[in-house]
């Protein structure tokens, strides 16, 4: 699906909202909290306000199974990686002035600072593939099934989502099973049996289970999961195995949410670097 400029500038800003506001919500641990969010109940984060609405009324245990079987055959396109990454860069308006970063200098970010903390190649890697799911808005999903925090679907919502007011509109609200807290899990079942709300986490994921280590899965899978890794709302469904592997899914946060450079990475040097990276882990072709 062709997106119009208009639809692309937009979904941009979509996403660069979203990351602003996890950062006003999640500051530097230095930062004061009461600064960052001195403005949290401004009348300008009505936009804020309405992308969350539509995410927690839309975001249901049915349409998360439809979503499910319309994409994780990754029957949507093929493409080697660098391919997807400049596919995804077109989700910016190079004639806007007002943006500074395109796509692949957002993910450069986080993966040098991971790259320059010393950690391996995987974790590396990882770091540069995080929001490759993005994609998804140029398959034409809504921005609030593309970006926004995560939750499970199929139990009660927990109180600690961010604007989980807006549950009330969903239709799993009074569901009679899914409105329980386990709903149609069992206690401590594990996450890989718990269906979480559908966006760019669970679809990179999927791409990429069969080429990365488990950790780098984890902080694929979870990294917008902030209920649980930053609040401990779901520790009734998450396994021992679970609680070990967030340990990396905690580690991997300060980079995904803390890691801007005051000089942009400059591609065109980096290239060659994560392709010979990439080369290490990953087939020529990847299916999306």
């Amino acid at each position: 699906m062709d997106l119009t400029k208009k639809e692309l500038k937009e979904a941009h800003d979509t996403m660069e909202m979203w990351e602003e506001d996890v950062l006003t919500r999640y500051p530097e641990p230095e930062q004061k909290a009461k600064e960052a969010f001195r403005n949290y109940e401004d009348p300008a984060r009505d936009t804020v306000r309405e992308f969350y609405r539509q995410n927690h009324i839309h975001q249901t245990f049915d349409f998360v199974r439809s979503k499910e079987d319309q994409y994780l055959t990754l029957s949507k396109k093929e493409m080697p990686l660098w391919e997807a990454v400049e596919f995804l860069n077109t989700l910016v308006d190079d004639s806007d002035p007002d943006t500074d970063l395109d796509q692949t200098q957002h993910l450069l970010q986080t993966s040098e600072a991971i790259r320059a903390d010393g950690h391996p190649g995987w974790f590396i890697l990882t770091g540069f593939l995080h929001d490759l799911g993005k994609v998804l808005c140029l398959f034409g999903e809504p921005q609030w099934a593309v970006v926004g925090d995560t939750f499970p679907v199929g139990c009660q919502h927990s109180d600690k989502i961010v604007y989980s007011k807006y549950f009330s509109e969903n239709p799993d609200s009074t569901h009679q099973v899914y409105s329980e807290k386990m709903g149609i899990y069992s206690e401590n079942c594990g996450l890989d049996n718990v269906h979480m709300s559908w966006g760019h986490d669970e679809y990179i994921y999927h791409i990429m289970k069969d080429y990365l280590p488990e950790e780098g899965l984890y902080m694929l899978r979870y990294h917008s999961f902030y209920s649980q890794h930053r609040e401990k709302a779901y520790d009734h469904l998450m396994s021992r195995h679970d609680h070990e592997m967030f340990k990396w899914v905690d580690k991997f946060n300060k980079y995904d949410l803390y890691s801007k450079a005051a000089v942009p990475p400059n591609v065109k040097e980096l290239r060659p670097f994560y392709e010979d990276l990439a080369a290490k882990f990953l087939p020529d072709t990847l299916k999306f």
